[in-house]
């Protein structure tokens, strides 16, 4: 590890990208709703910043892993998302949706270098013997980033509307730029980056997923509670308007997850052998369910407190899946298993808004209600899935 970068650089870095990308979609989703006045539109384009991940990322995992100076690669795609956004902000309101839509799918293809592709560099900026360290380290900046992000999007379209939102989170990507810039090179040559070596390594992480059992549960629990998640972030500015008072303080509501999520994160941290993690994976999942089943009464008493116990089930399950790939996943496909897993989740949840868009206009405790028994649903299906995919 060069003495120029420490480990608070990298984690400042990451802290800034993932601040930023949590702040986006809440922020895109008013800015939407604001400018066409309709919640499917606004879940529409939501749905189309996330839903392309499941292809971007491990392109970009299998490309990082080969690269000679993989920083740049990822500061280049940290530039080039936030431009996105600013092209996907410009034409709100100027072009069709017809136009505005794909615009986001383009832009949604480097969601993953916010997430994955950052972890996928921490074992080139400190020791072996700190690794454990700064793995907990970096989990936490998750956290930091879902309590932060939501907060400043609600506040910022509050104050300031819901368009400087949207810019606030570009800043914050952009300010990431440096770091990812001046991440360490490789000590070894760089591997051969020719598209049919490529379609090989992209071909060895997805078997890796679906060859081990425990992996392969894990990672379909978790895809299948980000459904349920994705479903709840369409109904969060109808919440906010009908409970709460405004649309962008239902986007506060993220915030009330994040701030549970960490204190149960820390609660685990100390006896962190009482519960293997692949029963935490499922285990969040459940009690997500009963979070959004509590959300569906339609009280905003009751909203509140669902909230604070879907982030009981969040945090853990997160800190959870990334014990399981770290301990599951073979070294030299570590970054892909990492990218390959975070643009599963964020397809699915981009599954989720769009589902819910539409059927949020309709029934909102109906919404929250399918929500919840999708989130069972992802606990109940992992244990099978494990022992058919080894098969």
């Amino acid at each position: 590890m060069p003495k120029s970068y420490s480990i608070r650089f990298y984690l400042a870095g990451a802290t800034a990208a993932r601040a930023g990308d949590e702040m986006s979609g809440p922020a895109l989703l008013l800015a939407g709703l604001a400018v066409t006045g309709s919640t499917t539109d606004a879940a529409t384009l939501l749905a189309g910043l996330t839903v392309s991940a499941a292809i971007g990322g491990p392109l970009l995992g299998a490309l990082l892993d080969r690269a000679v100076r993989p920083g740049r690669l990822l500061a280049g795609a940290l530039a080039l998302y936030a431009t996105g956004l600013m092209v996907i902000l410009a034409g709100l309101g100027r072009l069709p949706m017809a136009c505005t839509v794909p615009l986001a799918v383009l832009t949604g293809l480097l969601g993953p270098a916010l997430s994955g592709g950052w972890t996928a560099q921490l074992p080139r900026v400190t020791t072996d013997a700190g690794l454990p360290r700064a793995n907990a380290l970096d989990a936490m900046t998750f956290g930091v980033a879902s309590l932060a992000g939501p907060a400043l999007a609600g506040g910022a379209a509050e104050l300031l509307g819901a368009s400087t939102a949207v810019a606030f989170s570009v800043a914050l990507i952009t300010a990431a730029v440096p770091a990812a810039w001046r991440l360490p090179a490789r000590t070894a040559p760089g591997q051969d980056t020719r598209p049919a070596r490529v379609a090989g390594a992209l071909a060895a992480g997805f078997r890796v997923v679906l060859r081990r059992p425990l992996l392969a549960r894990a990672t379909v629990t978790s895809v299948v509670s980000c459904v349920a998640q994705g479903m709840l972030a369409a109904c969060v500015p109808l919440l906010g308007a009908q409970l709460l008072g405004a649309a962008g303080r239902g986007v506060l509501l993220f915030s009330c997850a994040a701030v549970s999520g960490l204190a149960a994160n820390a609660a685990l941290a100390r006896h962190p052998r009482a519960v293997a993690p692949d029963t935490l994976v499922r285990a969040g999942a459940l009690i997500q369910a009963a979070a959004l089943t509590l959300a569906a009464t339609g009280r905003p008493v009751a909203l509140v407190v669902a909230v604070l116990v879907l982030g009981v089930g969040e945090g853990p399950q997160l800190t959870a899946l990334f014990a399981v790939r770290h301990r599951e996943a073979p070294e030299h496909l570590r970054g892909q298993v990492f990218t390959l897993g975070a643009s599963l989740k964020i397809t699915a949840f981009a599954l989720g808004v769009a589902v819910a868009g539409p059927l949020a206009t309709w029934s909102l405790p109906g919404t929250l209600t399918v929500a919840a028994g999708t989130a069972a649903g992802g606990a109940l299906v992992g244990a099978p899935i494990g022992r058919v995919f080894r098969r």
